[in-house]
């Protein structure tokens, strides 16, 4: 089990030592991330991530990489919709580098306005990229429909006009409501001792203010029926995403909504995978995910199909999911989707970073069951009721969302396949 310390000024420190390593994986997370954005500054947290790499005040953008990289260390940032997470995997007897460089970063960037005018340049490609490339696409624009007008339906990188208007001042208010101590989780696993953690914590987030505790909006469910949208494109395959509301990451059914999803399609030997690819050859890619979050979840589809094929690819998928809702899953089915769940987790928790990643995300959350013993219980505990409970709760067709790119011109058929007038 992990060690949680508060300091003074509200910082978490998290320590989680795998003695028989020789690497330790730190991660600064921050409450902060898309669902704390609004409409005319959509893309600040990405933006600001990217900037963090660019130079500190005492640091240039080649010396941060120099000094991690020349000890054999790898270091890397990420963006979601609730946290921006910073990282390093360095040697033991770095680790105090490891968390110097990531505290400078976070605490005292640059943000040099020539640097953001390349940056905002280099996010815009991104985002242009991001449009041609539809199966990428299709998922942005799945969940504005899941979420329209609010936060959370926004594309993390922004838009290009929203990008291009973020200004400098805008970055140093967005970083001075966000990144102060209580928004902020040290973690570190591996080859780490709890008290040499805490210290260096110490030293190098000493004076900093600890500042509100920051908030997001919630969102908003009002969805009464099933919602499509068809994005007519000159493409070789037609990309789809069909998505549902889903329990949100404190649900007690969270592990439930996980063997559903594994049965469905997160895997070669699920059921789209096998049933939609292998048996009817009615695409390349088909698989299914699950998206959490504090206040909702979504569970969603997506699939890569031939052209002439939408409509019958789009039949078996919705057969298949309403036979979740009808049929028990047999007990040899559920039982491999346990062993897929369990052991997935089990080798990620084998790695240092990945354990960092898990253990970080769970605590600036504010989950509260840690002991893997305990979810692997849960896991176990899941039986078929279980699974047809929440597939008829959660695989309404009134609930349904469905994003096409392809070269259709009508979605009448779609239509009439998901019984919309």
């Amino acid at each position: 089990m992990h060690k949680l310390e508060t300091l003074e000024n509200g910082l978490k420190v998290a320590t989680l030592p795998m003695e028989h390593m020789e690497s330790v994986a730190i991660g600064i997370w921050i409450r902060a991330g898309g669902r704390f954005e609004e409409t005319r500054n959509n893309g600040i947290s990405h933006l600001l991530e990217h900037l963090l790499f660019k130079g500190t005040e005492k640091r240039d953008m080649m010396t941060i990489k120099q000094e991690c990289e020349g000890r054999g260390g790898s270091f890397n940032g990420f963006t979601s919709e609730e946290h921006t997470c910073y990282l390093v995997k360095v040697l033991s007897k770095d680790t105090e580098l490891g968390l110097d460089i990531l505290s400078d970063m976070v605490l005292h960037p640059k943000l040099d306005e020539a640097e953001m005018a390349k940056e905002k340049d280099v996010i815009i490609e991104e985002i242009n990229m991001y449009k041609d490339i539809p199966s990428h696409y299709v998922h942005e624009i799945l969940a504005e429909m899941m979420w329209p007008n609010q936060p959370l339906g926004f594309p993390l990188a922004g838009t290009v006009e929203s990008v291009r208007a973020i200004s400098r001042d805008d970055l140093l208010n967005y970083k001075g409501a966000n990144y102060s101590p209580k928004n902020m989780l040290v973690v570190s696993t591996g080859k780490v001792e709890e008290k040499e953690l805490v210290k260096f914590s110490r030293k190098y987030f000493h004076g900093a203010n600890p500042g509100p505790l920051s908030k997001f909006q919630k969102v908003a469910l009002e969805q009464r029926s099933p919602e499509l949208k068809l994005t007519s494109k000159d493409t070789e395959q037609t990309h789809v995403a069909l998505g549902f509301h889903a329990v949100d990451r404190f649900s007690p059914d969270k592990h439930v909504l996980s063997l559903i999803n594994i049965i469905l399609g997160a895997n070669m030997s699920s059921r789209l995978f096998h049933i939609v690819r292998d048996e009817m050859a009615l695409c390349y890619e088909i698989s299914s995910s699950i998206r959490r979050y504090e206040d909702c979840g979504a569970f969603v589809v997506s699939a890569g199909v031939d052209n002439k094929k939408l409509v019958r690819a789009l039949e078996i998928i919705l057969r298949e999911l309403g036979r979740m809702k009808r049929e028990p899953v047999s007990a040899g089915e559920l039982s491999r989707a346990k062993e897929y769940y369990k052991g997935q987790l089990l080798f990620a928790l084998e790695d240092t970073m990945n354990r960092m990643l898990w253990l970080g995300e769970k605590i600036i959350s504010g989950e509260k069951d840690f002991s893997v013993e305990s979810i692997l219980a849960r896991i176990e505990a899941v039986g078929p009721e279980d699974l047809m409970r929440m597939a008829n709760d959660m695989l309404k067709n009134g609930a349904l969302n469905l994003a096409v790119i392809g070269p259709a011109k009508d979605d009448k058929d779609i239509r009439k396949v998901l019984d919309i007038p």
